[in-house]
Order: C-alpha cells, then sequence, then structure tokens
C-alpha cells in the first residue's frame, strides 16, 4: 500500500538498508541465484549488487553455493543463496486455551525444535513466568546466533509489544516487549495472534496481495493484509471482531455484552456445544456458528471489497458445515459484485501459524524479510 502522502525525505542509508532488504528478500522467496540473477531480479547495478553480495557474505547471512550446473554458454555462474541457519528465531504462540507454544525456527521457516508448556488455567503474572520459562528453554536448544524473540499473543497489542488488553490471559498494560528484552538482551517483536497468522500466510503460503485471515482458537480475531501490508489501525484494533454482537438475544460475555462472536466461534465455547448436543446435531451446530462468521464478517468483506478470506482454526471444527455456512451467509448479506468471486477456505498447517507469524516479526523488522 503506497503511502499517499511523502512526508519525509530519503536518506543514503534508508536505501542502502532498502536494497539490502530487495536483495533477501529475492533469496528468501525464489531461491539461490547467480550475481547476474540478482541485478535483474532486482533492477540493481552489478556493481550495486557485489558490493552488498559481499557485505551480507562478511556478516554470515548468504553463502557461496558452488557452480551452476547444466548446459550453459561461457562460464559457469558462481551461486549465492540465503544461509539459513545464519541466526535463530525464537517464536512463542501465546494464543491456544490449554497451553504456550515455542520453537526455535532458522530464518527460511524451518521449525528446528518445538516446546509447549500446559497453561493450566495460569493467567496473570503465573501465565507470563509459564511463557518467559518457555522462552529460557527455547533460548537453551539454540545453536546459532539469535535474532531476536516473536510473540504471537491474544489481545490488543500497541507498538512496542504492550498487551493493552487481552482479556482471556487477564493482562491489562502489560509491557510483554520491555519484559522479554530485559530479560533476553535480544530484539523482541510482539503482534496479536491473528496478525500473526495473517503474516505466516503472507511470508509462506501462496496468497493473495489482499486477504483476511480469521483466527479461532481460545478467542476470536481477524489478521489484515491489504495491498501487501498488514493493517492493525490507529489503535491497533484493526480485525478486533470477537466482541462484534452477532446475536443480542444471545449469552452474556464477558466482556459484558450479550451474543459475542467469540462466544459462538472459539474453540472452548463451540466444543461445549457440541458435546452437549451430541453426534446427531454436529452439523447443525457447526452451521450455526458458521452463520455467525457470516453475519460479522458481511459488512467487513463489502467495505474492503476482499475476495479472499482464510479461516485458521481447528479443522475438525472449521472445514465443512461451517466454512459452507459462513460462505453462503456472507454471499446472503451482500451484493452479487461483492461477494461472488469471493473464496473461503481453511489454513493450511494451521497449528502452525501463529508461530511461524512471529518469526516473521523478527524477519521483517530485522531483515527486512517477509
Amino acid at each position: 500500500m503506497a503511502q499517499l502522502r511523502v512526508t519525509s525525505k530519503a536518506l543514503p542509508e534508508h536505501n542502502r538498508q532498502h536494497n539490502r532488504s530487495l536483495l533477501l528478500q529475492t533469496l528468501f522467496h525464489d531461491g539461490s541465484m547467480s550475481r547476474a540473477d540478482l541485478a535483474r531480479e532486482s533492477g540493481l547495478t552489478r556493481v550495486t549488487v557485489s558490493d552488498l553480495v559481499n557485505e551480507l557474505a562478511s556478516e554470515g547471512l548468504i553463502s557461496e553455493l558452488g557452480q551452476r550446473t547444466g548446459a550453459h554458454v561461457g562460464k559457469p555462474a558462481q551461486l549465492i543463496g540465503l544461509n539459513e541457519n545464519a541466526y535463530h528465531v525464537v517464536s512463542l504462540d501465546l494464543s491456544a486455551d490449554d497451553r504456550f507454544v515455542g520453537a526455535v525456527i532458522g530464518i527460511g521457516g524451518e521449525i528446528v525444535h518445538r516446546l509447549e508448556v500446559p497453561l493450566d488455567g495460569a493467567t496473570g503474572d503465573p501465565a507470563l513466568q509459564k511463557a518467559l520459562t518457555l522462552t529460557r528453554d527455547l533460548v537453551k536448544r539454540s545453536t546459532v546466533r539469535l535474532l531476536g524473540i516473536g510473540i504471537g499473543t491474544p489481545g490488543i497489542v500497541a507498538p512496542g509489544g504492550v498487551v493493552r488488553e487481552a482479556p482471556n490471559l487477564a493482562w491489562s498494560g502489560l509491557d510483554l516487549g520491555a519484559i522479554f528484552r530485559d530479560e533476553f538482551g535480544v530484539p523482541v517483536h510482539v503482534g496479536n495472534d491473528a496478525n500473526a497468522a495473517a503474516l505466516a500466510i503472507h511470508t509462506f503460503q501462496d496468497a493473495g496481495q489482499s486477504f483476511m485471515v480469521v483466527a479461532i482458537e481460545h478467542g476470536a480475531g481477524a489478521g489484515l493484509i491489504i495491498g501487501g501490508v498488514l493493517v492493525e489501525g490507529e489503535n491497533s484494533t484493526a480485525g478486533e471482531i470477537g466482541h462484534v454482537v452477532v446475536d443480542e438475544q444471545g449469552e452474556r460475555c464477558a466482556c459484558g455484552r450479550n451474543g459475542c462472536l467469540e462466544l459462538a466461534i472459539a474453540v472452548p465455547h463451540l466444543k461445549a456445544r457440541l458435546k452437549a448436543a451430541g453426534d446427531d446435531a454436529r452439523d447443525s451446530v457447526l452451521a450455526d456458528a458458521g452463520r455467525a462468521l457470516g453475519v460479522a464478517l458481511a459488512p467487513v468483506v463489502a467495505a474492503l471489497g476482499l475476495k479472499e478470506v482464510v479461516l485458521a482454526g481447528p479443522e475438525e471444527l472449521v472445514e465443512g458445515p461451517f466454512l459452507d455456512s459462513a460462505l453462503r451467509t456472507v454471499r446472503e448479506r451482500t451484493l452479487s459484485a461483492v461477494s461472488n468471486a469471493l473464496q473461503m477456505r481453511t489454513a493450511a498447517d494451521s497449528h502452525d501459524l501463529v508461530l511461524l507469524g512471529a518469526a516473521v516479526l523478527v524477519l521483517s523488522a530485522e531483515l527486512g524479510v517477509s
């Protein structure tokens, strides 16, 4: 999404950082190539590419991979590629209702180690201590330099890593970023869990430049990528759809309202209704939940002109009747020109999305790669 108004001048150091990120991004997504290939793909001069490659190689971020094989005219080109073992990222997913999950992840997105700790109903400071203990264990398992720590957490997250409000964890005004930076002495980047899921799909899966991810776990939230840019909103509240009222006669929510979307589709509430209803009513319960989501999404899809919505949650819940009912409801409530082209699907490997997206928070901020 291009900035509409230029408000500051570009400095030489900005251009150099931009070009470094451009080369790393190209190697990250397109794989190994020669310096000449990089110049063509990036549009930079060969002299600039050679200079930046030497700099990145000296930092260990890229490696010489040997000569290109195969039938080619002239001297074989020397290939270079991203050194995926140059750094590790420690990544945390705090979105589940029963556990915290963490991983050590290479800068290419490979999960090297995974650990989890049961939540056992912990909230407030006990939950924070569980997250810190999990991170300590992960840091010990990293065998290379640590680029940073990424955290995907439920709730509203302000710039700098302050969790303004995460009701499910009883966190309010918690400076999670500062706490982790003080403890571990590395860059720490904190984001909302649904935003992290959106970043993971944007970076590691085949998604368009504009889409919405609906994360369904302990709560319900949405992450928005518009024009290739993560939309967080002026108050960091973009995507907070969990407490949109979809049934004014519904149950009382923890937020004080009746009939919030979270009560209709969040995993703990949905599982409880399925258990009470029995197997014979399973499809009906899931379809009702999907309809509630469709009611909440219809105005958003119409306002933004979205063509893709991705559901990230337990496959046994969100696939089938839930997804079908959600899509049908959006189409019933919007003009055909708005929603006929809409695609709604479930995310691949949704259990890893927040972990990978939290890693992208670090990769993007520290290397310019996403």
